[in-house]
């Protein structure tokens, strides 16, 4: 529907969470009058406390299935929605865009597509209980409170993160974090979250926290500048003293907002970008 304003918003969560960490956004955003969509990766429909007892499904998650999952709930809306994506579900969300998928997408410390070659020092820190054995290739693999009070939470108390971390996270698919975040970049031909980055698409914001331990602004910045031959429009913006958990820290309202206004600024909905060449 050409010319038609988004009224539809898809929330794409990151690894380590699920949908529940979109909790208070559904509610700020339907609030505002907009449809809210947060769907779970194929096999996360259930609870967090249920993933947590039998992680299975989570150690045998692939991207690509989880992208043609995504790709169909934004398919359904008629409208095409605006896509709002944080940490992996930011990389989901530029593969989505890719696909000629959205009116307009927002990503909020996003995990980095391929050939994004900067690993700052605190990233490897956050990543490394997943990367110290290689057995974790094959597993699902869970931050403990510790472990998740710095990469996700650092802003907050030792007791505020522990309270993030046993209402929200659950383990990550040990292998997405060694594929793409660490051997990707180095492996021979294009990888599961390659992108066009010459390709036209709908506009993309890049939001970074300054404190921000696993996705530190530089990944983000340096994201964002490889789409500089891209016809679209790519910004970056980077929040002072916002660490990972900048959804749900306290001042999440407003990041909402500001996805929310940038992206109402900047939805295109003639959709010229459908022809670009998709992810394979």
């Amino acid at each position: 529907m050409t010319g038609t304003r988004p009224d539809t918003i898809v929330l794409v969560h990151g690894l380590w969470m699920t949908p529940r960490s979109w909790e208070d956004w559904i509610h700020h955003y339907e609030a505002k009058g907009f449809r809210v969509l947060a769907p779970a990766y194929p096999g996360f429909e259930v609870e967090v406390e249920a993933l947590r007892a039998d992680p299975d499904v989570i150690a045998r998650l692939t991207v690509p299935a989880t992208v043609d999952h995504l790709a169909a709930v934004v398919e359904s809306v008629t409208t095409p929605p605006i896509i709002v994506g944080h940490s992996f579900g930011g990389t989901l969300t530029q593969l989505l865009l890719a696909r000629g998928l959205g009116a307009v997408g927002v990503v909020i410390d996003s995990a980095p597509t391929e050939g994004v070659r900067v690993t700052p020092v605190s990233q490897a820190r956050s990543l490394f209980p997943a990367l110290r054995n290689p057995a974790n290739r094959h597993r699902a693999v869970a931050f403990t409170p510790e472990e998740f009070h710095y990469a996700f939470a650092n802003t907050l108390t030792a007791e505020e993160s522990r309270r993030v971390w046993e209402r929200y996270a659950i383990p990550a698919p040990g292998h997405w974090v060694f594929e793409y975040g660490l051997i990707a970049n180095f492996k021979p031909g294009h990888q599961d979250t390659w992108v066009d980055y010459d390709a036209d698409r709908a506009p993309l914001l890049f939001v970074a926290g300054e404190e921000d331990h696993i996705m530190p602004p530089s990944v983000n910045r340096k994201n964002a500048e490889h789409y500089h031959r891209s016809p679209a429009v790519t910004e970056y913006r980077e929040l002072a003293g916002r660490d990972h958990w900048t959804c749900g820290a306290p001042g999440w309202e407003e990041v909402a907002d500001l996805a929310l206004g940038w992206a109402l600024d900047h939805a295109r909905t003639d959709r010229p970008w459908v022809t670009a060449r998709a992810t394979p």
